[in-house]
């Protein structure tokens, strides 16, 4: 990669699995390519739908950028399209990989837990509310609004600590 110099090239066409592991070789020369020559297209090729290393090779900077199982590159159109792409600042991520990453299940978050009145207590709370004011908007007792609270607390996992408020990180 040091030794492209001057007459660098439009593209590069990397395979995931290279010498001499055959683990993420290509990847890593990928990201290599792209910190010193961020304007020459890298298009990774790879035998298996590995959609965190497409996720990995895009979470940076998008553009340059391409993505293909190598299964397409039997069809020499759509290689070209690709690499075509890739050089003119496109992002080309194979269809099959697309489709998997929107399939896959969501790190829920840490309001997952939380019930639709907690989050209407949470977000008066996020406001500045006081207690008093959230209670009186939402029509309940003082009582059931501090076990509300608690119950966000407890679900959002703030422990008491002498040195945050809790209320606020919540």
């Amino acid at each position: 990669m040091h030794k492209l110099g001057s007459a660098a090239p439009d593209a590069v066409i990397v395979d995931i699995r290279m010498p001499p592991t055959y683990t993420d070789e290509g990847l890593v020369a990928a990201h290599k390519l792209r910190s010193m020559h961020p304007s020459i297209g890298v298009l990774v090729l790879s035998q298996y739908l590995e959609a965190h290393c497409a996720m990995r090779l895009i979470s940076d900077a998008p553009e340059h950028l391409g993505y293909l199982l190598k299964e397409r590159v039997s069809d020499v159109a759509l290689l070209v399209d690709a690499l075509r792409r890739v050089v003119e600042g496109e992002c080309v991520i194979d269809p099959t990989i697309v489709s998997t990453l929107m399939r896959r299940p969501r790190d829920p978050g840490p309001l997952a837990g939380v019930t639709t009145r907690e989050l209407e207590v949470l977000a008066l709370m996020a406001e500045g509310r006081s207690n008093a004011a959230i209670a009186g908007k939402l029509s309940m007792s003082p009582k059931t609004l501090e076990a509300h609270v608690r119950q966000i607390l407890q679900k959002l996992n703030l422990h008491q600590s002498p040195d945050d408020h809790r209320r606020v990180l919540s």
